[in-house]
């Protein structure tokens, strides 16, 4: 199974030197029934764009956990067996956890298939987004208009190896 795994580039930073992502367990989006169900489409590629998307938005919430972390959202996807990920029975029909999974053990880095990072020219979006993220949970419509602005821009793909370069 595909699951893709948010991180901040501290983070991706971190899994670059220890070699894994983790401790466990690990949160990540995949393509869950539920998530199935809620995006209505049996196209695989836009399911798992979905899930990528689900991910960037976790990303989003770990950079505006911590003020220090560049702002870029960071994903990274990663094949692991299917019962190493996990949807919580409990929280299926919630709609902020359509397509979270727990992956129990750590993962090796080297089971990673890409990484996914905004741009630069996302930057400044995703650095007010992150910044508006607790407004727009308070339903402030003008912060999540900001939010959502993070949503115009389009993850960039980088192979594994590109990982040295992208945590500099």
């Amino acid at each position: 199974m595909r699951v893709y795994v948010p991180l901040t580039l501290s983070g991706l930073a971190e899994a670059h030197k220890t070699g894994e992502l983790g401790p466990g367990p690990l949160t990540a989006y995949a393509v869950t029934p539920g998530l199935r169900e809620w995006y209505v489409s049996d196209d695989i590629e836009e399911l798992e764009y979905a899930a990528l998307n689900r991910a960037a938005a976790a990303s989003l919430r770990l950079l505006a956990g911590d003020p220090d972390a560049a702002r870029r959202r960071v994903v990274v996807a990663i094949d692991v067996r299917d019962q190493d990920a996990v949807a919580d029975p409990d929280r299926v029909l919630v709609a902020s956890a359509l397509g979270e999974v727990r992956v129990g053990p750590a993962v090796p880095l080297a089971k990673a298939a890409a990484v996914h990072v905004d741009g630069d020219d996302a930057v400044s979006d995703v650095s007010a987004a992150a910044d508006a993220l607790g407004a727009a949970d308070q339903g402030d419509d003008d912060a999540q208009f900001t939010v959502d602005g993070a949503d115009d821009h389009e993850l960039l793909w980088y192979g594994v190896q590109e990982i040295p370069n992208l945590i500099r």
